[in-house]
């Protein structure tokens, strides 16, 4: 076993590219937080986005004589992660198990020079606290939005075609075709609204083109025109305008100041009664008990994503005993082609740090402290 994951990790490191050469910039002490693989770890050797996998890096970093240190350990103060904080240098967190880097661990970080999310969203981070300390935040944009963007049209097919309870009537041995036929639609001919058109929510439209639906956005930007027109999506500017017109809802957004808890029960009850909402960005712009409410109530049909707050979700988070859900853990943007995609993008900016070189721009989040326009 252990020969075999040797090799395993070996591939991995072929498949994130050559080594680069040994940098004179000094030892840096190097902190990833990721989740645990356990058992799953051996059954795929380009699993990397885990403890166990470390991104592939492990052997990259110490080649060149810095340390590097793997846990999922990241609450409280007697954490794995909380020991380290005095004296890392960069920390390298995922939104899918974030370490939450709040003012006061800012504070202790007294070493600290770089903040590294592997795949997108930073707001597991305090970034004007962040800003204000010089660091560098920088994400690896761009790597997880066809994951996410497929991800978000699965779950919109699942809640308009109403599968669940059929999967669910199959394992549980029963058979009542009327239990899930009352409340199953095509998406054909729907109007489907999504609140962000960044990068994600520009490839679900695309995505979401040749099933003949009635296509919308809100954004703070509109889409390129030719794009638009390619699309065939209309621009909204009012968001509560566009809420009573949409038979699905998806939000694409990132969680700001602004955008958070931007749905509660006010804006909830805009939406069309009986609508489908699905959140991939981040649970934390809605508010937790309108959308339970809403759910029970059938004013919202059903609700999907992954995303939640905190993460991971506590047992008795309201989310996973409401009706008509789809949600899982936090996994649309983690799938091995995004592992790999971002950590190449994480390794690839670990050497340019190394060697004092500019990140590619679209990937800062702060730099010399600004905040990137979208958490303005």
């Amino acid at each position: 076993m252990a020969m075999w994951r040797a090799a395993a990790r070996q591939l991995v490191d072929r498949a994130l590219g050559a080594r680069a050469a040994h940098t004179s910039a000094g030892s840096k002490k190097i902190v990833g937080v990721f989740y645990k693989a356990g058992e799953y770890f051996d059954k795929n050797p380009n699993f990397v986005g885990c403890v166990e996998g470390a991104l592939g890096i492990r052997s990259w970093l110490e080649s060149q004589g810095h340390h590097y240190i793997v846990t999922d350990d990241k609450e409280g103060p007697n954490s794995e992660l909380e020991r380290h904080i005095e004296d890392m240098h960069v920390l390298i967190t995922t939104p899918f198990h974030p370490a939450y880097v709040t003012a006061e661990r800012i504070k202790k970080a007294k070493n600290l020079e770089l903040l590294l999310t592997a795949g997108i969203g930073s707001d597991h981070i305090d970034l004007p606290a962040a800003a204000a300390a010089g660091l560098t935040v920088a994400e690896v944009t761009g790597s997880n939005t066809v994951s996410v963007a497929e991800d978000e049209l699965l779950r919109i097919l699942i809640l308009v075609r109403n599968f669940l309870p059929g999967y669910q009537q199959v394992v549980q041995g029963e058979w009542n075709v009327a239990g899930i036929a009352h409340r199953a639609y095509d998406l054909e001919g729907k109007t489907v609204g999504t609140v962000g058109a960044g990068r994600i929510g520009r490839l679900l439209l695309q995505r979401l083109k040749p099933f003949n639906c009635n296509l919308l956005y809100h954004d703070r930007l509109k889409i390129d025109p030719e794009l638009e027109k390619e699309i065939g999506a209309k621009f909204e500017e009012d968001l509560d305008a566009m809420l009573p017109k949409c038979d699905v809802i998806v939000i694409n957004t990132p969680l700001t100041e602004k955008t958070r808890g931007m749905f509660n029960k006010e804006r909830i009850a805009k939406m069309k009664k009986g609508v489908i909402v699905v959140n991939n960005a981040r649970g934390a712009i809605m508010d937790t008990q309108a959308v339970a409410d809403a759910c029970s109530s059938g004013h919202i049909a059903g609700y999907g994503g992954d995303v939640w707050f905190p993460q991971p979700a506590p047992k008795d988070h309201p989310w996973r005993y409401m009706p008509n859900h789809a949600m899982t853990p936090h996994i649309s943007g983690t799938t091995i082609d995004a592992q790999l995609r971002y950590a190449e993008g994480v390794r690839d900016m670990l050497d340019r740090y190394f060697k004092g070189e500019d990140f590619p721009v679209q990937n800062y989040i702060v730099k010399e402290g600004q905040l990137a326009s979208q958490y303005q």
